[in-house]
């Protein structure tokens, strides 16, 4: 599989024609940002980290029953992805209340709600990135109702098996935000990374911030605590 001319650049990533046009590369950058792009710096390693860990939770999902895009790594920071129609809806995934939620709400971070909290949010940065509902993604033509069931089943899916794969590296998964697109023949597959940049992640035993609150919060180690979540994985995973 040869990789040909960049398709795409954004914040964290980079996308990468291929010989194979139902394929692409994509590669993870060393660059972080936060707050709509007013925060960004430069982490030595980062691109390889998160592509180490996003590679191992995707080919866990994929290895119990959960479509996704990822097919393979390729090198220390890309991966081998099916290409799909992107549908331009994130999906946020709560189990416990932090960050937007709690300033929204005026609730204090930590709380543990008796149910899983799903919010829609459309991919439009010109727009600010608004929560919309159900009603609204099938208004605008993102979705069909059937296509909604199907994605919050879906995501509820993965948050069980990845609280599961968590739970095993002493890590709690206090929220995560995915996005998924159209495969060939339709049906709906994850199309996103999950890393510590798309996901909180709790240390259980201490409630140590190992995800990219680090950087958003000027906590520091952000490298090294990364590097932790990969180390347990692989522990995990080995």
């Amino acid at each position: 599989m040869r990789e040909l001319e960049l398709l795409y650049e954004g914040k964290s990533k980079q996308i990468y024609k291929t010989d194979s046009d139902d394929r692409v590369v994509i590669r993870f950058k060393d660059d972080t940002s936060a707050f709509y792009g007013i925060k960004r710096a430069n982490i030595e390693q980062k691109g390889r980290i998160t592509c180490d860990i996003s590679s191992m939770v995707l080919e866990y999902l994929n290895a119990n029953n959960i479509n996704t895009h990822f097919i393979e790594r390729v090198g220390d920071d890309g991966q081998l992805c099916r290409v799909v129609e992107h549908i331009p809806v994130e999906v946020i995934v709560r189990n416990v209340v932090a960050g937007s939620m709690a300033k929204r709400l005026g609730m204090d971070e930590g709380i543990i709600p008796e149910n899983t909290i799903f919010d829609l949010v459309l991919r439009r940065s010109d727009l600010g990135d608004p929560l919309i509902n159900d009603h609204h993604a099938v208004a605008i033509g993102l979705l069909s109702y059937d296509e909604l069931a199907k994605m919050y089943e879906m995501s509820a899916a993965i948050n069980n098996r990845l609280i599961e794969l968590y739970e095993k590296a002493g890590i709690t998964v206090v929220d995560f935000k995915i996005e998924f697109g159209r495969a060939a023949d339709g049906t709906l597959v994850l199309a996103d990374e999950l890393s510590p940049d798309t996901c909180r992640l709790w240390d259980k035993e201490t409630g140590e911030r190992m995800d990219k609150d680090r950087f958003r919060r000027d906590l520091g180690r952000v490298r090294e605590t990364y590097e932790e979540v990969a180390q347990r994985l692989h522990n995990v995973l080995k």
